[in-house]
């Protein structure tokens, strides 16, 4: 497995390491998630997610390459900013969900998630014209995450520009290493991305935790509490090759009249026809933990689709999940999902599951 430039960091915390696509990753920190989770809630918390890729494109017409095989349509924002798209195949299946930083016409860095990013790398390069470079950079680059109601304090404690707008970016350095600062996060609170060199890694982690009491470092456990409260998709889970943004309600991720995007034809067929099952969220009204892989029904025994993300919700003190449901299920419909052999009652919901934070400010 890699690991991140941070391991021997994690080791000395004491955290639990676990596999996660590829990569021996902290899952939790002593303490537990839990704690963790309450801290981005309510104040900060530190991720490593290095394990996610880094993929640049470089040369005349990067962004144009970028926009004529993702799904979203780069012409929606300007240099400086980021946007969620996906990496669709012929078929509209997702290849995966990425973050794209427009850096210019000329430059693009793209981040994807652990175990696609060299497949994801693989395809631009296939598509790319002679005068653009696509490189992975998986390895050269850590990610940190600083999550929460008080991230903006946190780094301007370290000298790092806070304030910018949602989803933009800007480009300072710390202790001679460029940043990359990026309002964008996974866990519905407001918070910021950084993109380090490896080598630079370790003194900006060793400051961020050393810059308040509040400051909490997290592991990938209360990353999923997180992210599933918000009904964010975890892709291999809740999207995939065999599921569709139109099934997964990621249409507003879709330039839907651009020219040219990779599964185009077949999404945009299926949009107009209608997909015969949607990604939807699911709350407990009693005790019950969905879990991936659990089926879901009608009252009258009707199997209705499958879960496909649960948890217990420590905000909300109850299961919720995210279900690939079919159409005809709307939501407020009462169904029951077969936890090891009982049957418990769920609510089909609209997430997110708590309120988000992610845009204030």
């Amino acid at each position: 497995m890699r690991r991140s430039p941070l391991h021997d960091r994690h080791v000395a915390l004491g955290a639990k390491l676990s596999e996660f696509g590829g990569w021996e990753m902290p899952l939790e920190y002593p303490g537990g998630v839990l704690k963790e989770h309450a801290a981005v809630r309510e104040a900060v918390g530190a991720f490593d997610v290095s394990h996610l890729g880094k993929v640049r494109l470089r040369g005349p017409g990067a962004a144009e390459l970028v926009n004529r095989t993702l799904t979203n349509d780069l012409g929606r924002i300007e240099p400086g900013q980021a946007q969620y798209t996906l990496c669709c195949d012929a078929s509209g299946g997702i290849v995966d969900d990425l973050i794209a930083y427009l850096h210019g016409d000329d430059h693009v860095l793209l981040v994807p998630n652990a175990a696609n990013a060299a497949e994801v790398a693989r395809r631009l390069a296939e598509a790319a014209p002679a005068e653009v470079e696509v490189t992975d950079e998986h390895e050269e680059w850590a990610v940190l995450a600083v999550q929460g109601p008080r991230s903006d304090a946190v780094l301007e404690r370290l000298g790092l520009p806070t304030g910018h707008g949602y989803m933009s970016f800007a480009t300072p350095s710390y202790d001679g290493a460029e940043v990359v600062v990026c309002r964008t996060g996974y866990t519905g609170e407001r918070g910021y991305e950084l993109l380090v060199s490896s080598a630079g890694a370790g003194p900006l982690w060793d400051a961020l935790l050393a810059a308040g009491e509040e400051v909490r470092p997290c592991g990938l456990g209360a990353r999923d509490t997180l992210r599933t409260e918000m009904g964010y998709p975890l892709h291999g889970q809740d999207i995939s090759l065999d599921v569709t943004p139109v099934q997964a309600r990621l249409g507003w991720a879709v330039g839907w009249s651009k020219e040219a995007f990779w599964g185009k034809e077949a999404l945009t067929a299926e949009r107009a026809e209608g997909p015969a099952r949607v990604l939807r969220g699911l709350v407990a009204q009693g005790r019950g933990i969905p879990r991936p892989g659990m089926r879901v029904l009608l009252t009258a025994d009707v199997p209705v689709g499958e879960v496909t993300s649960g948890t217990f919700a420590p905000t909300l003190r109850k299961g919720v999940g995210l279900a690939l449901l079919a159409e005809q299920v709307a939501e407020g419909a009462e169904v029951t999902v077969d936890v090891r052999g009982r049957r418990e009652v769920f609510v089909v919901t609209r997430p997110p599951f708590v309120p988000a934070h992610v845009r204030e400010g």
